[in-house]
């Protein structure tokens, strides 16, 4: 067989994907699996969101789009902007895809390439890493600690910036651990950023409508207006509408990079789905009703969940702000024995052990760059999760020293 790019060398699938095709076979074996692997709202779509979608459909809006989106569904974005984050960008500034992950794999291709380097904050979402790895350039990480809630410190920051580096990725609420940062943690960061008035931000911001205990988002452009002709802004309905088979993504940000985008969209992508973008319509315009009943029942299952897992031996979560995954620390698991004599050395050798023997399936923290932690995905139905942190207990409590 002919060789293929050498970027293949240093570029890894998903650990997430690999997970859920792991999870996948077993279920397809009949097996019964507990499946905290995969961010997916475990919800449907709103009604009235499949309704605008059955309605365009019914009048035959099945056909190409422009590369960036329809003007409507552009100007639903353009009004979600100004509404919600007080950013006021003009049609030209935005543009609208096949799903936030492809976006922000093009808007770091058309920002960085071999030899620069992209920094984020530690831990991070592997698909993150591989896209940074995929334009040839290189991650650097911001590492944070569990007790400051996994929140980048301004000085951590700044020493991680070099005069390689092209990019600060933001990730807000954060995957996998929940991070929020306040405004006084964005006027911090923003400062930073005025030093280096080279710095592209991007800011990855899908999980924004899902956040806990009354708190507000904001997003670093509205903090620091002054940013905006290098900040750009990526969301999507995915997480927020339980829409994440619907594939729309959108972002906001200075027009020669939205342009730039929609160059590279065009040859290789072409346009997102026209019913998905009246969907994606009827779901920032519409009601937010159901979104409000989705972050309840998630604000109610990580309380039960992260009460369930303090009072374990060995584990230790903190109560995430936003999204809907816990990160908790399993180091004091690490050095102990499965009852077959088995050591468990790593977060991996741990989530081996729950997805084998206790049918509970996790993401290990080498997946996200910080270790010793496991992540696990409060988006599924009540019950499941909680037979699966009880399977979970079981698990710790069968360790010996």
């Amino acid at each position: 067989m002919p060789p293929l790019a050498p970027i293949l060398k240093r570029f890894v699938p998903s650990p997430i994907s690999k997970m859920s095709s792991t999870v996948s076979i077993m279920l397809a074996e009949g097996r019964t699996l507990f499946d905290f692997s995969t961010g997916e709202p475990d919800f449907d779509t709103p009604e009235h969101i499949k309704q605008a979608a059955i309605e365009a459909i019914n009048r035959g809006e099945t056909k190409y789009s422009p590369t960036e989106g329809t003007i409507d569904v552009r100007k639903a974005v353009q009004r979600k902007f100004e509404r919600e984050n007080n950013l006021g960008f003009e049609l030209e500034q935005i543009i609208v895809a096949s799903g936030a992950k492809p976006l922000l794999a093009d808007i770091i291709r058309m920002i960085a390439g071999d030899g620069d380097e992209i920094v984020l904050a530690r831990p991070c979402w592997p698909s993150h890493v591989g896209m940074i790895e995929l334009a040839g350039a290189k991650p650097v990480f911001v590492n944070t600690l569990q007790e400051a809630g996994f929140i980048m410190s301004p000085e951590n920051l700044s020493a991680a910036l070099t005069d390689r580096s092209r990019a600060l990725l933001l990730c807000a609420p954060s995957n996998p651990t929940g991070a929020v940062y306040s405004s006084q943690a964005l006027l911090a960061i923003a400062q930073v950023i005025r030093k280096h008035p080279d710095l592209w931000i991007i800011t990855d911001d899908l999980y924004e409508h899902i956040i806990y205990d009354g708190r507000a988002f904001q997003t670093i452009l509205e903090i620091a207006p002054d940013l905006a002709d290098r900040t750009i802004v990526v969301n999507g309905v995915s997480k927020a509408f339980a829409m994440t088979g619907w594939r729309i993504g959108y972002a906001g940000g200075p027009r020669e990079l939205i342009d730039s985008v929609g160059k590279v969209m065009s040859q290789a992508a072409g346009c997102p789905c026209s019913v998905s973008q009246v969907a994606a319509i009827a779901a920032l315009d519409g009601p937010r009703d159901c979104v409000y009943e989705f972050v309840q029942a998630y604000q109610a299952r990580r309380d039960r969940s992260v009460a369930a897992l303090n009072q374990l031996p060995g584990l230790s979560c903190t109560v995430p702000d936003g999204a809907f995954y816990l990160y908790p620390s399993c180091a004091g698991i690490i050095g102990k024995r499965r009852p077959d004599g088995a050591l468990i050395g790593s977060s991996s050798d741990f989530a081996d052990f729950l997805l084998t023997e206790y049918s509970v399936a996790v993401v290990p923290g080498t997946a996200f760059e910080l270790d010793p932690h496991i992540r696990i995905s409060i988006a599924t139905a009540d019950d499941t999760l909680d037979q699966g942190i009880a399977q979970i207990a079981r698990a710790v409590l069968q360790l010996v020293t």
